[in-house]
């Protein structure tokens, strides 16, 4: 597999020539998707508050519709049966666009609703196939750098769209529903693009078309599913508490976030070289017992400044989980990869699913009670990350297993 330096991949003329590499393909969907997703997150929380008068109950259930089609992620090693990954992570891709395109046209409940679940299957399935073809792509030793390398191109992007939030909204002063179209628009021709100029690229192992579940795999399972709970309080309840508890305005909300990219940005690629050379065991310890913290310090925070900065480090520590689809990638048969990969998004949204409408209701009464659970979650996860091998491979998945007879 070939390999492009750092300043190779960022230099607009290399990535765009090179149309034979399929890191550069990936690097430009991740791109595409960032940006376009970045902008929805960025502004759901004001525009269901100011258009819809949502509260926490119909936020959570708003967020619990959204991870629906993540739970639903195993049927795309079906999909596989018709079309090729690379073509499927395009339409999901476009799928997304046209999702958030539309989102400021049903500025109601139901519309809301509605345009999140197309929003979100998109999304889904999207990351899906994308984090099946980087497995595969992307040789081993190489994985965590790369995985870096992506994370700072998702920042790039981020930054891309809250540039066009403040240029749009701020200083054209056009509303929620010409910023939804410009940037779902946008989207939409960047994948038109990318599905013309690049070619078809081949699949070293031919996937498995079919659910697969081995015993062998468990310990990613379990580090998957309670990654996918932790994710929800993160994603649903902090930003939610930014707006709703310290009355953070679209313009703040949206200066938070590009701060959270901007370290992004400049850290990530780092973070996986680091991870390339601790391993993966050391890798999600740290990040557990930094969100140990974290979600304990959200409990208790009543200055926003203080509370922007832990959402800062708490975003940040999410680049740690790069250790996780490395630990899998090395452990893993590679004709495995595409169908873990649907069966782990669908672990991961097992809690999705239910968890932000349950702690929706709970978050009427107790928001702390609400960020102690995340703290549990995350304790759960720094147990099992104590039992990952410091050099995992196959057979050696963990270091002790409930599951398996010594081999």
């Amino acid at each position: 597999m070939p390999n492009s330096s750092d300043t190779a991949l960022f230099s607009g003329k290399s990535a765009f020539i090179e149309r034979t590499n399929p890191q550069h393909l990936l690097l430009w969907m991740t791109f595409v998707m960032s940006m376009v997703f970045a902008v929805w997150q960025a502004l759901l929380n004001n525009f269901v508050i100011e258009r819809a008068a949502f509260t926490g109950a119909e936020i959570g259930l708003l967020q619990s519709l959204r991870e629906v089609p993540g739970f639903l992620a195993f049927t795309a090693v079906f999909v596989l049966l018709l079309v090729k990954e690379q073509t499927f992570a395009l339409t999901s891709l476009a799928l997304l666009c046209i999702g958030v395109g539309i989102t400021g046209w049903f500025p109601d409940v139901i519309g809301l609703y509605l345009t999140t679940i197309l929003m979100s299957i998109g999304f889904h399935y999207f990351e899906t196939i994308n984090q099946s073809l980087t497995l595969q792509w992307v040789d081993k030793a190489d994985a965590p750098g790369f995985m870096g390398k992506a994370l700072a191109w998702r920042s790039a992007a981020a930054l891309v769209g809250y540039g066009s939030i403040w240029l749009i909204m701020s200083w054209l002063s056009l509303d929620y529903i010409w910023m939804y179209s410009i940037i779902g628009g946008c989207g939409l021709v960047m994948v038109f693009i990318m599905a013309v100029y690049f070619p078809r690229f081949a699949i070293g192992s031919i996937q498995h078309k079919h659910l697969i579940l081995r015993k062998r795999y468990w310990l990613y399972y379990l580090l998957t599913f309670f990654s996918g709970a932790r994710r929800q309080i993160f994603m649903v309840f902090a930003g939610f508490m930014m707006v709703e508890k310290f009355g953070y305005s679209v313009s703040e909300i949206t200066a938070l976030f590009l701060i959270n990219y901007v370290v992004n940005l400049l850290f990530a690629p780092t973070i996986g070289r680091f991870i390339g050379k601790m391993g993966e065991r050391n890798a999600l310890i740290i990040e557990y017992v930094g969100l140990v913290i974290i979600f304990s310090s959200y409990a208790y925070v009543s200055d926003a400044n203080i509370a922007a900065g832990l959402y800062v480090i708490d975003h940040l520590l999410f680049a740690m989980a790069i250790a996780m689809k490395t630990y899998f990638q090395k452990i893993a048969d590679k004709q495995d990869i595409a169908s873990t990969m649907s069966v782990s998004f669908t672990i991961n949204h097992i809690a999705a699913v239910i968890i932000p409408v349950l702690l929706g209701i709970l978050w009427l009464s107790s928001p702390k009670a609400v960020f102690f659970i995340g703290t549990g979650f995350a304790i759960c996860s720094l147990a099992l990350a104590f039992n990952v091998p410091r050099h995992p491979e196959p057979g050696k998945e963990a270091l002790w297993s409930p599951l398996m007879t010594k081999r």
